[in-house]
């Protein structure tokens, strides 16, 4: 997630900068060829090239708006779990109790198997995340070199753990015990198996009555309220917004910077005699904002990428991490994740 109010010079440069150059090198032949070659008999009037413009803006508008929606519901789910984590911690804190049971525990014990279950759930947090950051056909990290490259790179500038995903490696450790760690870990989906997990745990503790029927049953819907969250986020991460509205629009992008040159360059050659030469830097900077309105879509259409644009999960991960440790009682906790580079991760 950006976090700085406003881009700067650089950031944006470091951006979309690389677009000036073939930008430049396309409008500058044209004026060139227009001047030189006889090519002003190829001039586009300007009335239908600026009925293309308008068409192409409100398609990219539009595909922008499905991305920020996809972004925003991505967010608003992430939201839900960290509501839902607290209300784990607080029930298993204060329904899990030996007043009712038939066997001989000692609060040590009743506080393991409480630790147990809150610790159990960071995992599944860690493991969620994990799993939401494998990459997908559609993603930029598996485009062609350069897009795959240029994804690798802003993910080592900016992530934390997002490369060789070494931070959930090190957490689940820490938080499922080590002949748990090595069968869940091998599951094709260990977020839905740790959740089976918990569901299994509480069935047993319901038969050694250290919950009673209801608190069984509170219990067990908040793990279904788990479920449904992560459902939702899977869906987002597997469905992609509709490649004829992500793909279409790049194509109308690049149709309309092609024609741009010929119906840019005859208005500004009613200037005088360098009017011509003028045409290049406007007619630059007008392609590059329509390229850049397309790629900021691009980069917001996928929120669980591992990019800067991304629902911040890292540090919701130990924002629920450090409420769930703090509700055992624990003292010595982690930091909460810094923002790295103007990105929060």
């Amino acid at each position: 997630m950006l976090v700085n109010k406003h881009f700067n010079a650089k950031n944006l440069f470091e951006f979309t900068g690389h677009h000036f150059i073939w930008l430049t090198i396309w409008m500058t032949s044209v004026t060139i060829g227009y001047q030189y070659t006889g090519l002003e008999k190829y001039e586009i009037p300007w009335l239908p090239l600026s009925i293309i413009a308008t068409a192409v803006a409100f398609y990219v508008g539009f595909k922008n708006n499905s991305a920020y929606d996809r972004m925003w519901e991505a967010r608003k789910i992430w939201g839900a779990i960290v509501n839902s984590s607290r209300a784990w911690g607080s029930a298993v804190k204060s329904f899990v109790d030996s007043n009712y049971s038939n066997e001989d525990i000692t609060e040590e014990q009743l506080f393991q198997i409480k630790k147990k279950l809150i610790y159990r759930h960071i995992g599944w947090l860690y493991a969620l995340r994990s799993q939401l950051l494998i990459i997908t056909p559609w993603e930029h990290a598996s485009q062609g070199f350069l897009v795959s490259s240029k994804a690798k790179r802003y993910k080592e500038l900016f992530g934390l753990g997002l490369v060789k995903d070494e931070i959930t490696e090190t957490e689940l450790h820490l938080f499922l015990p080590e002949e748990e760690y090595e069968r869940m870990i091998n599951y094709k989906n260990t977020a839905t198996q740790i959740i089976d997990q918990q569901s299994q745990d509480l069935a047993e503790l319901r038969s050694k009555n250290l919950i009673n029927d209801f608190r069984h049953i509170k219990l067990q819907e908040i793990l279904n309220d788990f479920y449904d969250h992560q459902g939702k986020c899977e869906r987002i991460k597997k469905f992609p917004l509709p490649r004829q509205y992500g793909s279409i629009g790049a194509i109308f992008v690049g149709i309309f910077i092609f024609l741009l040159p010929f119906g840019m360059v005859s208005e500004f050659a009613k200037l005088g005699e360098y009017g011509i030469w003028a045409s290049i830097p406007f007619t630059v900077l007008v392609g590059w904002i329509y390229i850049v309105m397309e790629i900021v879509g691009d980069y917001t259409e996928n929120p669980f990428e591992g990019l800067a644009n991304d629902v911040p999960m890292l540090s919701l991960c130990r924002v629920i991490e450090n409420d769930l440790r703090e509700m055992l009682g624990e003292t010595k906790i982690p930091e909460d994740i810094k923002v790295k580079n103007g990105v929060l991760m």
